[in-house]
């Protein structure tokens, strides 16, 4: 039987690994974005309303949020490839469940067994590349996965609309089986399974952690629509911070923690993962703030919007093997300066459009955005992983990504109820969208959101400087003693 964790195995089959490994996170980011296009549709079909039907999309990015971690741990006690494994089936029967649901109740269950699956895959790809590729290809490996997440961004919306158009809104989540079906199949014959372990899962830190996470978000998007003075969802924010002291508390304490608290005591992870955080949490507004300023500022149809829209993935994935490539020859640290000045400088752009702009500067502005996303993303997921003992590369790549997704869905959340409230306070009455014959209103809130994601990108590349300093003066050889 061949060895699948020996280096003659890598080294001969990394490549297909690869490729096996960038099937799940393309479907898991597609299928976040993929939904959207058919809300409309899909309330009319189920016979619900919007705020209903909104649940689809929150209970499948929750349930990724709240599990993601816990499949981290558990693929390095049972192995990243079994886990990875049990994700892809996971997601894929979520999806066959999901495609073939004809009420609410049905659909929003099944989308969350798709995000519990989606999960357990992406909380392991990343440690199962780290393991597989030396460090010398490592950065360009995990540059080719973030094309997957930047494809599948990128073509929800378009592949969206013509199965919508030309379809049933089921054939969203059923297009996904025979992909899921092939993708398990490559990873059972490719992927190497890992070594099990006797340690245990602290059951208690895994429930305690979920339960703080579904508060959260309830909190956070209950108050998008009730107000965030309401005293439940004081309670709901109160209760969340409680179960994550508890969490914290339960992980100190527990001899195989489901995150081990140590790895934050290396600077170079911390300020990375702060890193991730913050520019998921600024670039988040793009995709929901830029398509209405581009149809209801600039007047220009969906079908344009989408193309406009597109030339930020685009140049991500253009850019995210090559900053891959780039950084194994010269050091991951500097590129990610590089992307992060970059993208501030793109936001910053941003936040200058006024309501009469021609389409090519704006296509331009968002090209500078995806450039530095791009420059940026490989080479500090490299850093992140390379601070990961061998034995725990599972739970640092599911730390990265639900810090991605923590950040995405907290910015959307936050940026677009601080759009509103900008907006509200400028015309001296609640808004809650677009005001017909008044585009000074909104481009006064996007410029204004935009120029607090300046801000905050600001701190990101303050960090990544001092960290820069900190790495040269740990690599500086140590003077000799003064000869007496």
């Amino acid at each position: 039987m061949t060895n699948r964790t020996s280096p003659e195995y890598y080294a001969k089959h990394k490549w297909s690994i690869l490729a096996v490994l960038i099937f799940m996170p393309f479907m898991a980011t597609l299928d976040g974005t993929i939904v959207n296009v058919a809300l409309p549709v899909m309330v009319k079909d189920l016979k619900t309303d919007m705020e209903s039907i909104q649940l689809v999309v929150i209970v499948y990015l929750i349930a990724v949020v709240a599990s993601i971690l816990l499949f981290g741990r558990l693929g390095d006690i049972k192995g990243k490839g079994r886990l990875f494994m049990f994700g892809t089936a996971v997601f894929t029967i979520g999806s066959l469940m999901a495609g073939l649901s004809h009420d609410l109740n049905t659909l929003i269950i099944s989308r969350a067994i798709e995000g519990i699956g989606g999960a357990a895959a992406m909380a392991n790809n990343q440690g199962i590349i780290t393991e597989v590729f030396p460090a010398n290809e490592r950065g360009r490996a995990l540059g080719i996965s973030g094309i997957s997440v930047a494809l599948g961004t990128m073509l929800g919306p378009p592949i969206g609309g013509l199965i919508v158009s030309t379809l049933s809104w089921n054939y969203i989540f059923l297009i996904n089986v025979p992909v899921g079906i092939v993708g398990f199949l490559l990873a059972l014959k490719l992927l190497p399974r890992g070594t099990k372990t006797s340690q245990k899962v602290d059951a208690r830190g895994a429930v305690t952690l979920a339960a703080a996470v579904v508060l959260f978000f309830y909190a956070l998007l209950s108050g998008q629509s009730a107000g965030y003075d309401k005293y439940y969802i004081i309670l709901a924010f109160i209760g969340c911070i409680v179960l994550f002291a508890l969490f914290v508390l339960f992980e100190k304490k527990s001899g195989q923690p489901i995150v081990d608290l140590s790895l934050f005591r290396n600077s170079l992870f911390t300020i990375s993962i702060i890193c991730v955080l913050i520019q998921f949490f600024a670039m988040s507004g793009i995709s929901i703030i830029q398509p209405f300023y581009i149809e209801d500022v600039l007047k220009i149809d969906p079908g344009q919007t989408g193309l406009i829209m597109m030339s930020f993935p685009i140049v991500m994935g253009i850019m995210s093997p090559l900053s891959g490539y780039i950084s194994d020859k010269v050091g991951a640290a500097k590129i990610t300066l590089v992307g992060l000045v970059v993208m501030t400088i793109g936001l910053f752009l941003l936040s200058t459009m006024t309501a009469t702009e021609p389409v090519m500067k704006l296509v331009l502005f968002l090209c500078i955005v995806g450039f530095g996303a791009g420059v940026f993303s490989a080479p500090n997921t490299s850093l992140i992983m390379s601070t990961a003992p061998q034995g725990k590369l599972g739970i640092t790549g599911s730390i990265n990504a639900f810090t991605r997704n923590f950040g995405s869905v907290t910015g959307i959340s936050l940026l677009t109820t601080l759009l509103y409230s900008l907006m509200s306070s400028k015309v001296g009455h609640k808004v809650d969208g677009f005001i017909a014959g008044r585009p000074d209103v909104f481009v006064y809130g996007m410029q204004t959101v935009y120029g607090i994601g300046v801000i905050i990108l600001c701190v990101s590349v303050v960090l990544t400087i001092i960290r820069l300093f900190q790495d040269r003066k740990q690599a500086a050889p140590a003077a000799p003693a003064d000869k007496k």
